[in-house]
């Protein structure tokens, strides 16, 4: 689970990893055999019974420098990726982040730009709202209504969806379910399983090699296995 690629020198949320970590993380990855790809293609490789050299990676939030300084890295080391955006702040900016930088959102452009490169487009809501607090009106929005945006503005189906803040609970996971979502990202999911609710591994400025190693070794041991993959 990556963020924002770019200076983390004013980053109190630690959502940021500079270009060169990011380069030497997915070094780490091809070196061990492994290679990144989107959610949609891991869970395809996984119910074919394959897939075990390949990690999901994902991109919250929708900025401006995953175009500019993410995907030449992830170009350069044959790696896919799923980008979770926000089509209700088109060209925005993180207004949900108060103590943070601002950091610029992509355009709609942008959010065809990557498309056009092989990225998954994802949904992250509508405008970044915790949907474990929102009314029934608010949390349909944000999750039905994000994804036909984006299946107009890419042109293409949107199967994956990520919750805001990677909180969830059962309200959440079955409004994503019946919006038409395949599967769903959130961060530690509790007793919550299945593919509406994956559990992802967070990745910062301060995971070198062996730090990865350990996370990778936690992780497994942390996490039950989700149902049916």
């Amino acid at each position: 689970m990556y963020h924002s690629v770019g200076d983390c020198s004013d980053d109190p949320y630690r959502i940021t990893v500079t270009p060169e970590r990011l380069d030497r993380q997915l070094a780490w990855l091809r070196r061990r055999g492994l290679r990144g790809v989107s959610v949609t293609e891991l869970l395809a490789a996984r119910a074919r019974g394959e897939g075990r050299n390949l990690v999901g990676l994902t991109f919250d939030d929708g900025y401006t420098d995953f175009v500019t300084e993410a995907l030449p890295r992830l170009r350069r080391w044959n790696c896919g990726a799923t980008l979770f955006v926000l089509p209700g702040r088109l060209g925005g900016e993180n207004a949900w982040d108060p103590l943070g930088p601002r950091k610029p959102l992509l355009s709609a452009d942008g959010i065809r730009s990557a498309a056009a490169e092989g990225v998954e487009i994802g949904s992250h809501g509508l405008t970044h709202v915790d949907l474990t607090k929102a009314d029934d009106l608010t949390l349909k929005t944000e999750v039905a209504e994000s994804r036909a945006r984006l299946e107009e503005l890419t042109g293409a189906p949107v199967e994956g969806f990520c919750y805001p803040y990677g909180t969830i609970d059962a309200r959440a996971v079955e409004a994503v379910r019946q919006a038409g979502y395949r599967y769903a990202c959130a961060i530690d999911p509790g007793p919550l399983t299945g593919p509406h609710a994956l559990p992802r591994v967070y990745v910062g400025q301060e995971d070198t090699a062996w730090r990865l190693q350990l996370k990778h070794w936690l992780h497994r041991l942390r996490r039950r296995p989700v149902e049916g993959l």
